[in-house]
């Protein structure tokens, strides 16, 4: 293991400090790196490292949430809130349907079928655009319009969103429910998911307020009560509806809006874990990908995906286009919702395990997915931000 745990460093570090230098985004260097040292190639990586990879993945995720969480202040949404929550589901929603329309035609997938491989293509990868808005806003780029902020709630709350609508989708397939029940559950997984964050969290800072311990230990606090709320949500799922992940956030939301000094600190904590984290999140991804599996969808999962992103950001140019947004600043945000990467390695598999007739085109597409999207949208966010956002005068 500690093999493996070396050349996946390595490697990546060496990778990512090539790929920079010529402009390309050291995620796609990570993602390489995983493919050159996983089973499908080199097979390099310990096998109790891959078995490991879901639980590993998910660690990343939480670690993202948190650090949006921690970032997003309300007040600075305010003037764009009504924009910020209809990116978080109406374009990937349209993604949904067309994915479901385009996949139902195109590979004779049935209704259920064709939602949950719409679930899987639509979320946007957290691990791609968290850390990007958040270091825009940090150097003040595009924050006078919430440009960034916008951008970072949207996503977060999207990828919770389209991944509640995915165990819906499979909840539906696997039971005898009716969809309408099982739809009437989402709203309650997100009341009840909120109230749970902003609960833990007052008592987190009442707790921090009282006892005095060091950040890094705050840290840890907070990665402890993370896990539990994700793994309440497994313990609930067949009782009430409950998301998890929504928990996390809004506990992270919830220490900013009450404890905003301890907030910045714990964000500068978070962002030195990521280095490490973001390392093994997009290598594990990598090592997953069988790329010949792509020859199974070929130019028709092009076509779908074209499609829908095409109509994606351009639901995102409309749904921006009553603001006081620059056309280039309405384009740039639609073009933030490109990448696709963390949540697609990590649900992208389950119909095939679960034994869905249609697993292994949904995992064919999930790849592609990631192949095309996270290089064209990571280089277009890195490019067009310091051309199309305005720096913000720091007083």
């Amino acid at each position: 293991m500690l093999l493996s745990i070396g050349s996946i460093i390595l490697v990546s570090l060496a990778l990512t400090s090539l790929f920079q230098k010529i402009k390309i985004p050291g995620i796609i260097a990570m993602i390489l790196t995983g493919i050159l040292l996983g089973p499908f190639v080199l097979n390099l990586i310990d096998p109790q490292i891959l078995n490991l990879s879901p639980d590993l993945r998910q660690i990343a995720l939480i670690i993202i949430l948190i650090r949006a969480g921690l970032s997003v202040d309300i007040k600075d949404l305010k003037k764009v809130g009504r924009p910020a929550i209809l990116l978080s589901f109406i374009p990937s929603t349209i993604e949904i349907i067309i994915v479901a329309l385009l996949s139902h035609l195109l590979f004779q997938l049935d209704l259920v079928e064709s939602l949950i491989l719409g679930s899987i293509v639509a979320a946007i990868s957290p691990a791609a655009i968290v850390p990007r808005m958040i270091q825009l806003i940090q150097s003040k780029r595009g924050t006078k319009k919430a440009i960034p902020q916008m951008i970072l709630a949207a996503s977060s709350l999207e990828d919770i969103y389209v991944i509640t609508l995915f165990a819906v989708f499979i909840q539906i397939y696997q039971s005898n429910q009716s969809p309408i029940s099982v739809l009437v559950q989402l709203p309650l997984s997100i009341i009840s998911g909120a109230l749970m964050g902003i609960l833990v969290g007052y008592i987190l800072v009442y707790l921090f307020k009282v006892i005095h311990m060091r950040d890094t230990i705050k840290v840890f606090g907070l990665f402890g009560v993370s896990f539990l709320m994700v793994y309440l949500e497994t313990i609930l799922k067949s009782v009430f509806p409950f998301s998890g992940l929504l928990s996390v956030m809004v506990l992270g939301g919830t220490i900013l809006k009450l404890y905003p000094d301890l907030s910045s600190r714990l964000t500068l904590k978070f962002s030195k874990i990521w280095i490490g984290a973001e390392i093994m999140l997009f290598v594990l991804v990598g090592a997953i990908m069988d790329i010949t599996v792509l020859k199974n969808v070929g130019i028709y999962a092009l076509i779908l995906l074209v499609v829908a992103m095409s109509l994606r950001i351009f639901s995102a140019y409309l749904i921006t286009i009553n603001t006081e947004l620059t056309i280039k600043e309405r384009l740039f945000i639609g073009f933030s919702s490109l990448p696709k990467a963390t949540v697609q390695a990590a649900i992208g598999s389950i119909p095939l395990a679960l034994g869905i007739p249609g697993g292994e085109i949904m995992l064919s597409v999930a790849v592609l997915a990631i192949l095309i999207t996270t290089p064209i949208g990571t280089i277009l966010i890195d490019s067009l931000a310091e051309k199309v956002l305005e720096l913000d005068s720091i007083m």
